[in-house]
C-alpha cells in the first residue's frame, strides 16, 4: 500500500472516530435532557459520553453550540412525527381528532428536547431561533388543516386553537395537572371543537367582526 493510501486510511479513521465521538456527546446530552438536566456541566456531559472533558470541545465550538446541536439532533429524530398524513377532505371532526392525536404523539416524543429549548432559548440565539421556527411550523400546520373552518371574522378562534395545541398547553395538562395522555387528547379535542363551533349571532356582532 502506498504512503498516500495509508494517509487516506488514517484520515478516514480519524473522521469516523470524530463523528462517533460527536454522536456520543449528542446522545449523552439527550439522555441528560430526559432526566430533567437541561444545563449540565461539561464534565457531566463528557462522563456520560465516555470521553474526557478536555476533548469535549474538539467537536463543538462552545456550550451554546453543543446545546443547539443536541436539541436539533433530538428534534430531527422526531421529524417523521411532524408531517400530517391527513386527507383534507375529511370531516372537520375527523381532522381535529387526527391533528390533536398527532400533536400528542409529537409532544410525547420531544418533551425533553422541548423543555431544554425553553430553558436555553433566553441565553442562546441559535436555540431561540429553533424555538421560533418550530412554533411557526406548528402554527402553519393548524392553518393548513383547519384554516377554512374559522368561524370568527378576524380568525381569533384559530389563534386560540394554536395556543391550545402548543407544547406549553400540553405541558400544563400532562405535567403540571398530571393528566394521562388519553385524558389530554380528550381535553384538547373538546377544546378545539368548542373553539371551532359555528358562531352565534351574538358572538359575531359588528363590533367584533373586523376585516382580516
Amino acid at each position: 500500500m502506498s504512503e498516500l493510501a495509508e494517509e487516506d486510511l488514517k484520515l478516514d479513521g480519524r473522521r469516523e472516530r470524530r463523528e462517533l465521538n460527536r454522536m456520543s456527546v449528542l446522545q449523552a446530552l439527550g439522555e441528560l435532557f430526559s432526566q430533567g438536566i437541561y444545563q449540565p456541566s461539561s464534565s457531566d456531559i463528557a462522563e456520560r459520553a465516555g470521553i474526557s472533558p478536555r476533548s469535549l470541545f474538539r467537536y463543538f465550538d462552545d456550550v451554546q453550540d453543543l446545546s443547539s446541536a443536541a436539541i436539533q439532533f433530538q428534534l430531527d429524530l422526531a421529524k417523521p412525527l411532524l408531517d400530517l398524513d391527513i386527507d383534507f377532505n375529511e370531516s372537520m371532526t375527523t381532522k381535529i381528532h387526527f391533528l390533536v392525536e398527532a400533536r400528542v404523539r409529537l409532544f410525547e416524543a420531544i418533551s425533553p428536547a422541548a423543555r431544554a429549548v425553553r430553558v436555553c432559548a433566553p441565553s442562546n440565539a441559535v436555540v431561540a431561533r429553533q424555538l421560533n421556527e418550530g412554533r411557526a411550523y406548528l402554527r402553519e400546520q393548524v392553518d393548513r388543516a383547519l384554516g377554512h373552518a374559522s368561524v370568527t371574522c378576524d380568525g381569533s378562534d384559530l389563534e386560540a386553537v394554536n395556543v391550545m395545541l402548543s407544547f406549553e398547553s400540553y405541558e400544563l395538562l400532562r405535567t403540571t395537572m398530571s393528566l394521562s395522555k388519553k385524558r389530554c387528547i380528550y381535553v384538547l379535542t373538546e377544546a378545539v371543537e368548542c373553539l371551532l363551533a359555528p358562531c352565534t349571532q351574538e358572538k359575531c356582532t359588528q363590533e367584533i367582526c373586523v376585516s382580516r
